[in-house]
Protein backbone atom coordinates (compact mmCIF):
# COMPACT_ATOMS: atom_id res chain seq x y z
CA UNK A 1 0.00 0.00 0.00
CA UNK A 2 1.95 3.08 -1.02
CA UNK A 3 2.06 5.94 1.21
CA UNK A 4 1.30 9.66 0.84
CA UNK A 5 1.73 12.40 3.10
CA UNK A 6 -1.21 14.94 2.30
CA UNK A 7 0.28 18.98 3.12
CA UNK A 8 -2.89 21.13 2.94
CA UNK A 9 -3.75 24.33 5.73
CA UNK A 10 -7.55 24.37 5.29
CA UNK A 11 -9.10 21.16 7.82
CA UNK A 12 -12.16 20.81 5.78
CA UNK A 13 -9.88 20.27 2.01
CA UNK A 14 -7.64 18.65 3.82
CA UNK A 15 -9.80 15.98 5.38
CA UNK A 16 -11.38 15.65 1.79
CA UNK A 17 -7.98 15.03 0.36
CA UNK A 18 -7.77 11.96 2.93
CA UNK A 19 -10.90 10.67 2.54
CA UNK A 20 -10.22 9.89 -1.31
CA UNK A 21 -6.81 9.25 -1.69
CA UNK A 22 -8.09 6.30 1.70
CA UNK A 23 -10.77 4.98 -0.62
CA UNK A 24 -8.36 4.69 -3.67
CA UNK A 25 -6.06 2.23 -1.64
CA UNK A 26 -3.78 4.96 0.10
CA UNK A 27 -1.99 5.14 3.31
CA UNK A 28 -2.33 8.59 3.92
CA UNK A 29 -0.62 11.22 6.86
CA UNK A 30 -0.96 14.92 6.78
CA UNK A 31 0.35 18.10 8.04
CA UNK A 32 -0.91 21.42 8.48
CA UNK A 33 2.02 23.36 7.50
CA UNK A 34 5.55 23.37 5.77
CA UNK A 35 7.43 22.98 9.10
CA UNK A 36 4.94 19.83 9.76
CA UNK A 37 5.82 18.23 6.28
CA UNK A 38 9.28 18.75 7.08
CA UNK A 39 9.04 16.67 10.17
CA UNK A 40 6.59 13.98 8.74
CA UNK A 41 9.22 13.33 5.49
CA UNK A 42 12.34 13.90 7.89
CA UNK A 43 10.88 11.16 10.69
CA UNK A 44 8.79 8.86 8.39
CA UNK A 45 9.73 8.48 4.76
CA UNK A 46 6.59 8.55 2.68
CA UNK A 47 6.22 7.07 -1.17
CA UNK A 48 4.39 10.62 -2.48
CA UNK A 49 3.86 14.02 -0.95
CA UNK A 50 0.84 16.28 -2.24
CA UNK A 51 1.97 19.81 -1.55
CA UNK A 52 -0.30 22.56 -1.36
CA UNK A 53 1.12 26.35 -1.85
CA UNK A 54 -0.53 28.00 0.47
CA UNK A 55 0.96 27.58 3.88
CA UNK A 56 0.88 29.55 6.78
CA UNK A 57 4.38 29.52 8.08
CA UNK A 58 6.77 28.90 4.69
CA UNK A 59 5.97 30.12 1.22
CA UNK A 60 4.78 26.08 -0.51
CA UNK A 61 7.49 26.83 -3.11
CA UNK A 62 10.03 27.25 -0.21
CA UNK A 63 8.69 23.92 1.28
CA UNK A 64 9.27 22.27 -2.05
CA UNK A 65 12.82 23.48 -2.10
CA UNK A 66 13.42 22.52 1.44
CA UNK A 67 11.88 19.14 0.95
CA UNK A 68 14.33 18.53 -1.67
CA UNK A 69 17.41 18.91 0.80
CA UNK A 70 16.23 15.91 2.59
CA UNK A 71 14.30 14.34 -0.08
CA UNK A 72 14.23 12.56 -3.43
CA UNK A 73 10.27 11.73 -2.73
CA UNK A 74 7.83 12.52 -5.61
CA UNK A 75 6.30 15.86 -5.00
CA UNK A 76 2.69 16.84 -6.70
CA UNK A 77 1.85 20.24 -6.06
CA UNK A 78 -1.33 21.50 -5.42
CA UNK A 79 -1.69 24.88 -6.59
CA UNK A 80 -3.86 27.84 -7.47
CA UNK A 81 -1.44 29.83 -9.41
CA UNK A 82 -1.75 28.86 -12.91
CA UNK A 83 0.97 31.19 -14.55
CA UNK A 84 3.21 29.49 -16.88
CA UNK A 85 6.31 31.28 -15.12
CA UNK A 86 5.47 30.21 -11.88
CA UNK A 87 4.70 26.84 -12.73
CA UNK A 88 8.00 26.54 -14.48
CA UNK A 89 9.32 27.79 -11.56
CA UNK A 90 8.14 24.86 -9.07
CA UNK A 91 9.03 22.58 -11.56
CA UNK A 92 12.90 24.00 -11.85
CA UNK A 93 12.64 23.38 -8.13
CA UNK A 94 12.06 19.61 -8.40
CA UNK A 95 7.89 19.25 -8.52
CA UNK A 96 7.02 16.11 -10.32
CA UNK A 97 3.79 17.53 -11.56
CA UNK A 98 1.11 19.59 -10.63
CA UNK A 99 -2.37 20.04 -10.60
CA UNK A 100 -4.32 23.67 -10.69
CA UNK A 101 -6.96 24.14 -8.28
CA UNK A 102 -9.88 23.65 -8.22
CA UNK A 103 -9.50 19.70 -9.18
CA UNK A 104 -11.73 16.61 -8.73
CA UNK A 105 -11.01 13.85 -6.43
CA UNK A 106 -10.51 11.40 -10.16
CA UNK A 107 -7.69 14.07 -11.13
CA UNK A 108 -5.70 13.72 -8.80
CA UNK A 109 -5.64 10.13 -7.95
CA UNK A 110 -4.64 9.56 -11.39
CA UNK A 111 -1.79 11.80 -11.40
CA UNK A 112 -0.46 10.66 -8.04
CA UNK A 113 -0.55 7.18 -9.39
CA UNK A 114 1.43 8.24 -12.71
CA UNK A 115 4.07 10.21 -11.08
CA UNK A 116 4.53 6.81 -8.69
CA UNK A 117 4.57 4.63 -12.07
CA UNK A 118 7.47 7.69 -12.86
CA UNK A 119 9.32 7.76 -10.04
CA UNK A 120 9.58 4.74 -8.21
CA UNK A 121 8.84 0.72 -8.31
CA UNK A 122 6.12 1.22 -5.71
CA UNK A 123 2.67 0.41 -7.46
CA UNK A 124 0.05 2.45 -7.55
CA UNK A 125 -2.59 1.93 -5.49
CA UNK A 126 -5.48 -0.21 -6.53
CA UNK A 127 -2.76 -2.78 -8.06
CA UNK A 128 -3.26 -6.29 -7.94
CA UNK A 129 -2.05 -7.95 -4.77
CA UNK A 130 1.97 -8.52 -5.78
CA UNK A 131 1.83 -6.32 -8.56
CA UNK A 132 5.13 -4.11 -9.10
CA UNK A 133 6.20 -1.62 -11.24
CA UNK A 134 8.07 -2.91 -14.46
CA UNK A 135 12.01 -3.05 -14.34
CA UNK A 136 13.66 0.04 -16.55
CA UNK A 137 14.50 -0.58 -20.06
CA UNK A 138 18.34 -0.91 -20.40
CA UNK A 139 20.13 2.55 -20.69
CA UNK A 140 19.84 3.46 -24.34
CA UNK A 141 23.12 5.00 -25.79
CA UNK A 142 24.28 8.81 -25.95
CA UNK A 143 22.99 11.10 -28.29
CA UNK A 144 24.77 14.39 -29.63
CA UNK A 145 22.83 16.79 -31.50
CA UNK A 146 25.15 19.75 -32.82
CA UNK A 147 27.24 20.52 -29.52
CA UNK A 148 24.11 18.76 -27.42
CA UNK A 149 25.13 15.90 -25.73
CA UNK A 150 22.39 13.52 -24.11
CA UNK A 151 23.01 10.55 -22.20
CA UNK A 152 19.85 8.55 -21.01
CA UNK A 153 21.96 5.82 -18.90
CA UNK A 154 23.97 8.61 -16.56
CA UNK A 155 20.98 11.33 -17.33
CA UNK A 156 23.11 13.69 -18.07
CA UNK A 157 22.90 16.66 -21.06
CA UNK A 158 25.46 18.54 -22.05
CA UNK A 159 25.65 21.88 -23.94
CA UNK A 160 28.66 22.91 -25.45
CA UNK A 161 30.51 20.86 -22.40
CA UNK A 162 28.20 22.61 -19.98
CA UNK A 163 26.23 20.54 -18.40
CA UNK A 164 22.27 21.24 -17.95
CA UNK A 165 20.35 21.61 -15.02
CA UNK A 166 17.15 19.96 -16.14
CA UNK A 167 14.39 18.76 -13.87
CA UNK A 168 13.47 14.62 -14.06
CA UNK A 169 10.63 15.60 -16.81
CA UNK A 170 12.89 18.24 -18.50
CA UNK A 171 15.35 15.32 -18.80
CA UNK A 172 13.03 12.64 -20.14
CA UNK A 173 11.54 14.95 -22.67
CA UNK A 174 15.04 15.72 -24.25
CA UNK A 175 15.74 12.24 -24.34
CA UNK A 176 12.56 11.28 -25.86
CA UNK A 177 13.55 13.94 -28.84
CA UNK A 178 17.06 13.02 -28.90
CA UNK A 179 16.12 9.74 -29.04
CA UNK A 180 14.35 10.44 -32.72
CA UNK A 181 16.49 13.13 -33.66
CA UNK A 182 15.14 14.72 -36.41
CA UNK A 183 11.44 13.38 -36.34
CA UNK A 184 8.62 15.37 -35.65
CA UNK A 185 6.89 13.94 -32.71
CA UNK A 186 3.51 15.18 -32.17
CA UNK A 187 2.14 16.41 -27.90
CA UNK A 188 -0.08 13.47 -27.95
CA UNK A 189 2.92 11.16 -28.42
CA UNK A 190 4.71 13.17 -25.30
CA UNK A 191 1.97 12.86 -23.19
CA UNK A 192 1.68 9.19 -23.88
CA UNK A 193 4.78 8.08 -24.09
CA UNK A 194 6.89 10.49 -21.89
CA UNK A 195 4.13 11.30 -19.39
CA UNK A 196 2.09 8.09 -20.17
CA UNK A 197 -1.11 10.18 -19.35
CA UNK A 198 -2.55 10.58 -23.23
CA UNK A 199 -5.48 12.51 -21.53
CA UNK A 200 -3.67 15.56 -20.19
CA UNK A 201 -4.32 18.86 -21.57
CA UNK A 202 -1.29 19.76 -24.06
CA UNK A 203 -0.56 23.15 -22.11
CA UNK A 204 1.77 20.56 -20.09
CA UNK A 205 3.77 19.84 -22.68
CA UNK A 206 4.17 23.55 -23.69
CA UNK A 207 5.11 24.73 -20.22
CA UNK A 208 7.79 22.17 -20.20
CA UNK A 209 9.42 23.11 -23.66
CA UNK A 210 9.50 26.59 -22.91
CA UNK A 211 11.38 25.74 -19.84
CA UNK A 212 13.70 23.75 -21.73
CA UNK A 213 13.85 26.43 -25.01
CA UNK A 214 15.44 28.82 -22.02
CA UNK A 215 17.69 26.54 -20.97
CA UNK A 216 18.83 25.68 -24.22
CA UNK A 217 19.52 29.35 -24.70
CA UNK A 218 16.71 29.78 -27.09
CA UNK A 219 13.13 30.87 -27.90
CA UNK A 220 10.32 29.71 -29.41
CA UNK A 221 10.50 32.60 -32.39
CA UNK A 222 14.19 32.00 -32.23
CA UNK A 223 14.76 28.22 -32.32
CA UNK A 224 17.92 26.89 -32.71
CA UNK A 225 17.88 22.83 -31.19
CA UNK A 226 13.47 22.60 -31.00
CA UNK A 227 11.61 23.62 -34.08
CA UNK A 228 7.68 23.54 -34.37
CA UNK A 229 5.77 21.98 -36.86
CA UNK A 230 2.72 23.94 -36.48
CA UNK A 231 -0.12 21.94 -36.15
CA UNK A 232 2.11 18.84 -36.06
CA UNK A 233 4.43 18.63 -33.31
CA UNK A 234 8.13 19.31 -32.40
CA UNK A 235 11.58 18.04 -33.24
CA UNK A 236 14.63 18.08 -32.12
CA UNK A 237 17.83 18.76 -34.85
CA UNK A 238 21.20 19.87 -35.14
CA UNK A 239 21.52 23.93 -35.77
CA UNK A 240 22.28 24.94 -38.92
Amino acid sequence: MPSVLVVEDDPSIRQSLIEVLAEHGYAVRSAGDGFGALREVTQSPVDAVVLDLGLPDLDGGDALRMIRGISSVPVLVATARDDEAEIIKLLNAGADDYLVKPFSGGQLVARLSAVLRRTSHVPPAGAPAGASVAPAAEPLRPTTVGELAVDPGARTAYLAGRELRLTRREFDLLAFLARHTGQVVSKRRLLTEVWREPYVDDQTVDVHLSSLRRKLGERAAAPRYLLTVRGVGIKLVAPR
